[in-house]
């Protein structure tokens, strides 16, 4: 089946107006933004909501801006705009790595932000990042807004916390010094969905050991795309080889890879391990300034 079931149609618009037309679809209204995850299962009717609220006009909820120790991206953001966001770049390269594989340029340019982090795909790149980097998701209902971590956020494969009639209007960085972060990506072909991704957030303590660790998982099952046992390993450890190794073996050693067309599963652990490895040790230069 390669046609969608009957699906009434909105355009809001304010924000307030999305909220009420989410709120009145008991639970069958689903919002649409780059559409290109959502559209597709609706062809194949794995996805069959009974109302689209289209956002694409709620040119408020696109933006990214410094405000004091944070960085703030709204859930309308470009891929395009992500990528090349010199901002988010200083604070946070992992964004740009990650970008620079994800699809193509004719995604990257409609696809958004929040649209991704909200479909919960367990092979999506940006949900592993935000992971790492610990963001914090600002959503909106006609309630009110509330704040969740990127972590909390999934709650399982296309599973999140979001609750009908509610929004992700904004995800929050947090601007902290002696931070590096990296992406380090295999894949079956340039732009495809990721056999093994793993992203890392470093802050290094004045003496150079590790003061916090954010590493981010994609495609391997990972909890909430996280690694918290190896974050744990790190922290107060230094920055060296021998540290990175360890924990990146702790990090496969507690993910949960599944044979499929795209690779065994001792593969994609070895896998787990080396680019974790690849994703500190970047990490770790361009949190003192070497790369």
């Amino acid at each position: 089946m390669q046609v969608p079931s009957h699906v009434e149609y909105e355009r809001p618009g304010t924000i307030e107006e999305a909220l009420t037309l989410l709120a009145s679809g008991n639970g069958d209204a689903r919002p649409l933004a780059g559409g290109h995850s959502l559209i597709p299962m609706m062809k194949l009717r794995l996805a069959r909501p009974e109302l689209l609220v289209d956002i694409n006009g709620l040119t408020e909820l696109a933006y990214i801006r410094q405000e004091g120790s944070q960085i703030k991206i709204g859930a309308l953001t470009k891929h395009a705009e992500l990528l090349e966001s010199a901002v988010v770049y200083e604070h946070y390269p992992i964004f740009r790595d990650a970008e620079r594989v994800i699809a193509d340029p004719v995604v990257r340019n409609w696809g958004t932000v929040g649209g991704s982090l909200c479909q919960a795909d367990p092979s999506e790149d940006l949900s592993a990042a935000f992971a790492a980097a610990r963001a914090t998701v600002v959503i909106r209902s006609a309630a009110g807004s509330r704040l969740v971590t990127a972590r909390e956020l999934h709650v399982g494969p296309y599973e999140t916390v979001l609750q009908p009639g509610e929004l992700v209007t904004e995800i929050q960085l947090p601007i902290v010094a002696r931070t590096g972060s990296a992406y380090q990506k295999v894949e079956r072909r340039v732009g495809d969905w990721s056999i093994v991704a793993a992203g890392a957030v470093l802050t290094l303590a004045a003496g150079g050991t590790i003061e916090t660790a954010g590493i981010g998982l994609t495609a391997v099952g990972a909890p909430h795309f996280a690694a918290p046992e190896a974050e744990a390993y790190l922290a107060g450890k230094p920055a060296t080889e021998e540290s990175f190794a360890q924990a990146a073996s702790i990090a496969a050693t507690n993910s949960n890879p599944v044979s499929d067309q795209r690779g065994p599963e001792d593969y994609k652990r070895h896998l787990v391990a080396e680019l974790t490895t690849r994703a500190l040790r970047t990490a770790a230069k361009r949190a003192t300034g070497e790369a």
